[in-house]
């Protein structure tokens, strides 16, 4: 059976998520910068209101995947009290400045993690040797690589996608993520033939406010939210129900 992973931005949508069938939830902040590690409260009520499976994104900031000391006590701190509340997993990558998996880095965070999922996230995307990295991840252990096949979506990535699923045979899970819309999800899956997809399924939504004129200089897209449209949910679920 497929499963969906949606990347929600808020536990507003996560709950849509879960509430249009979804497997599991990635939690993220500031999904513009690729996503950040969400606040405390985020991760400690999504994981009271979320009955399907939660992995918060470890990433102390947008930008590279090079991290320097500091932010690694970080992410560190933020994986530990992912354990404490009680999550499934959690998501991350680390790389070196030549372009490599940071594989002792990587480690320490994987011990810190414990018994916790661990997905590869998208810093895969920005190694120099996909097919290197891959088995590299194998070996640390990790669940399954989040991958757009190292292009701006991955339905453009498919053909690599396709070539790291079968060097994988198995021994982890390619799950292909960017750019997935029902429009394009049928063909994805026909080109990867992959298990796990990722996508946020989100809309624009127009604020509730009643008083929205724009007087202090700020935009009207202030007054537009982006979430995850439960509906574009239920349209991915039904898309890969029909390959069962």
């Amino acid at each position: 059976m497929i499963q969906l992973e949606v990347c929600a931005n808020s536990l507003t949508s996560a709950l849509a998520a879960q509430e249009a069938g979804a497997h599991r939830v990635e939690l993220c902040d500031n999904l513009k910068e690729g996503g950040t590690t969400p606040s405390f409260a985020q991760i400690a009520l999504a994981r009271k209101y979320l009955e399907i499976k939660l992995y918060p994104i470890i990433r102390p900031r947008g930008g590279d995947f090079l991290y320097s000391d500091l932010e690694a006590e970080i992410m560190k701190a933020d994986i530990l009290q992912c354990r404490q509340l009680g999550c499934d997993g959690v998501v991350f990558g680390m790389l070196t400045k030549e372009g490599r998996v940071d594989s002792k880095r990587c480690m320490e965070l994987k011990q810190a993690a414990g018994n916790l999922g661990t997905t590869f996230h998208r810093a895969f995307d920005h190694c120099r040797d996909p097919f290197e990295a891959l088995e590299e991840i194998i070996e640390m252990g990790f669940e399954r690589i989040l991958t757009s096949g190292q292009e701006v979506d991955a339905l453009k990535g498919a053909p690599l996608i396709a070539k790291l699923t079968e060097q994988a045979r198995g021994r982890i899970i390619i799950m292909p993520g960017a750019g997935i819309r029902p429009d394009n999800f049928k063909q994805l899956i026909q080109l990867t033939h992959a298990t796990e997809y990722h996508a946020s399924a989100k809309n624009v939504f127009k604020s509730k406010m009643l008083f929205d004129e724009v007087k202090t200089g700020s935009r009207q897209e202030d007054f537009l939210i982006e979430q995850t449209d439960k509906n574009i949910v239920k349209e991915l679920l039904s898309i890969a129900g029909s390959f069962a």
